[in-house]
């Protein structure tokens, strides 16, 4: 049993280490102060506390958790000069990074349901999206996440041959795992591609099925104004799913087919660093409720003072 593994991290060029620390560092605080903001919005301004908004706390939540989770070892390797992570954290770091993202394929297909009822059953919203199918809607994405990433992490700490112990990657993920084991990985593989299918194909039809019905809808209303309200609705949603889905494919399709390292790494940092920062910008830029919400709460904290 191989007792710990060695990171490369994101070059193997020693000059752009401080560089890269230093760019990595600047884009996870500009995420985490996003992410941020949208959790303490939604949990203290109370016209925030509608279904859409709770699912996008659920998001941002999930956005801190999983750029932390695959940045931190950037940090640490760095300022240690250490880049060495013990067997059992690697594999801990695999399984929470591994169930956070199935966790946010399933907080999409629920926002995007969400969406479905608001602008098709504009009458019937508040009764369908109550708070028990909220919570029961959360509470289902998160236990998939956790329960759905159990077999590959108990798989892959199985594996007891290694042709090394260095990680071409600055995190623990399953593939760059895989290429270093000299085990049998055919049982992961095919494991990994049921996955891949459940994840990518069956979550991505749930969260796209439910536009079909939305746009037909969109086209049926009379007004522009009314169209591009709903347009507007919709947009930010539409815009996270196709920078979530094809960062990911982009990141282990790469992967698989043996494509160059640097770009694999390159589409990895995008998943796990820009990803996250974009999310709370999309949201709330052209959104007028969060807008509204930061300044009451701007507002509030200056007369308070």
């Amino acid at each position: 049993m191989i007792e710990g593994f060695r990171l490369k991290g994101v070059s193997d060029v020693p000059e752009l280490q401080v560089l890269i620390f230093l760019l990595v560092l600047l884009i996870y605080l500009i995420s985490l102060v996003g992410n941020l903001t949208i959790l303490l919005l939604v949990g203290l301004d109370v016209h925030l506390h509608t279904p859409m908004y709770f699912f996008l706390s659920n998001l941002s939540l999930i956005d801190i958790s999983y750029s932390t989770t695959a940045l931190h070892r950037i940090f640490v390797d760095t300022i240690t000069k250490y880049p060495m992570v013990s067997f059992s954290a690697c594999m801990t770091q695999l399984y929470i990074f591994s169930a956070l993202i199935s966790n946010e394929f399933s907080i999409l297909a629920a926002m995007s349901y969400d969406r479905y009822v608001a602008i098709c059953r504009p009458l019937h919203y508040h009764s369908i999206m109550s708070r028990r199918l909220c919570a029961l809607l959360a509470s289902v994405s998160w236990g998939f996440g956790l329960i759905e990433s159990i077999p590959t992490t108990a798989i892959i700490s199985r594996f007891t041959c290694y042709i090394s112990n260095e990680i071409d990657n600055y995190f623990c993920d399953i593939l760059p795992i895989r290429d270093i084991t000299c085990s049998d990985t055919s049982f992961l593989d095919l494991y990994f591609l049921i996955k891949g299918n459940v994840n990518v194909f069956m979550l991505l039809l749930l969260t796209i099925s439910p536009y079909i019905s939305i746009i037909s809808r969109i086209l049926r209303i009379s007004s522009s104004a009314g169209r591009r309200k709903a347009f507007y609705t919709c947009f930010s949603h539409i815009t996270v799913v196709v920078l979530f889905y094809s960062s990911l494919v982009l990141q282990y399709m790469g992967t698989i087919s043996g494509a160059n390292t640097g770009a694999n790494k390159l589409f990895s940092l995008f998943n796990t660093a820009i990803i996250p920062m974009m999310n709370p910008l999309i949201y709330s830029l052209k959104n007028k409720d969060v807008k509204s919400a930061l300044r009451r709460q701007l507002k509030l904290s200056e007369i308070q003072y």
